[in-house]
Parts: structure tokens; C-alpha cells; sequence
């Protein structure tokens, strides 16, 4: 089974800021968030256990599974540029995106898409057919890009729609089928 973590809360979190890879780590909401996790993960005996680099997103994995986990950069959130910290409100959007004309620095988002697909390809070719337990930390953007990975990408290119809440979790089966 695949269980997909979104980090616990932040501080820019609680503030309503974008939060980009200038992120901070978890407040005390987000490590009782954590905590919660780990109650929930507490009959698991995760194999694997990955985390994108930032911060929060290793201390939810560290906390929920008493497991140091592996950092893979594919699961790094996706780069805001000079839209990172902003409060949503204020930001000028191009669909769900802050808008690259207005903000410079922006990832890609077909790009960022591919990265987190390379790494769940990945992930199926080697472990789909072992019947492990792989647990994946990450943001709203990166458990939004492993949904669709799942899922597929919906028409308005909008992959945050299969994202979770801060501290909440999804969990996927790899079919052998797929991609």
C-alpha cells in the first residue's frame, strides 16, 4: 500500500501564505498533527519511507513512522519563485498558479508534473508487485501530483484537487495496469 502525507502545519500555513520551498518547519499544531499520524500508522510496518527535502515535510515523516526517511528531490514542492510567502489573497493567479509573468522564478508545472511521475513510475516498476508498505511525505502539490498520478490529470490541469489537508493522508494501490 501506498500512504501519501501531506506535511503538518506551518506557521505561513495558519497565515494563509503560499508556501514554497522557503517553507518553515512544523508548528505546534503540525507536530500534533504528526503525532496524530503516527497513531494512525501505529500497526504499519512501512518498507520505505520518502520525503521531499523540506523540512516539514521530513519531520512529519520522522514523527508519524519513527522512520528516518529517504529524501527524494522529485518530491520537493513546487518552485513559486517570487510568489513564495505571499498571502493568497494578494497573489495574481493564472488558473490555480500564481501567474509567471507577474511572478518570475516559477517551476513549470508540466515539468513538475513530470518529476513527480518519473518518481512514482519509479516506484511502481520497482515495488508494485511486492505487496510493501511505502509511506510518501510530501505538500499539497506533490500529494496533489501523486493523485493524478493515480487519477490522471483533470482537464483544468488543476492536480491540487487530490491533495490533502495539512496532517491528512490518502492511500493508493499501484495496479499493475497503470501508466
Amino acid at each position: 500500500m501506498l500512504y501519501v502525507v501531506r506535511h503538518g502545519q506551518t506557521d505561513l500555513n495558519k497565515e494563509g501564505r503560499l508556501q514554497g520551498r522557503n517553507g518553515l518547519s512544523l508548528n505546534t499544531d503540525g507536530l500534533k498533527q504528526a503525532n496524530a499520524l503516527r497513531e494512525h500508522f501505529k500497526d504499519i510496518e512501512f518498507d520505505y519511507v520518502f520525503s521531499s527535502p523540506q523540512a516539514r515535510a521530513i519531520q512529519t515523516a520522522e514523527i508519524s513512522t519513527s522512520v528516518q526517511p529517504i529524501i527524494e528531490e522529485r518530491l520537493n514542492v513546487f518552485d513559486l519563485g517570487e510568489a513564495d510567502g505571499l498571502r493568497k489573497h494578494e497573489v495574481k493567479l493564472n488558473g490555480v498558479l500564481p501567474d509567471r509573468n507577474v511572478y518570475k522564478g516559477m517551476e513549470d508545472i508540466h515539468g513538475f508534473i513530470k518529476r513527480i511521475f518519473s518518481f512514482m513510475a519509479e516506484l511502481q516498476e520497482k515495488h508494485s508487485d511486492k505487496g510493501v508498505n511505502i509511506l510518501l511525505s510530501g505538500h499539497r502539490c506533490t500529494t496533489g501530483g501523486i493523485g493524478a498520478y493515480f487519477e490522471g490529470v483533470p482537464e483544468d490541469q488543476n492536480i491540487l484537487r487530490y491533495s490533502s489537508d495539512n496532517g491528512s493522508f490518502k492511500i493508493y494501490k499501484f495496479d499493475n495496469d497503470q501508466q
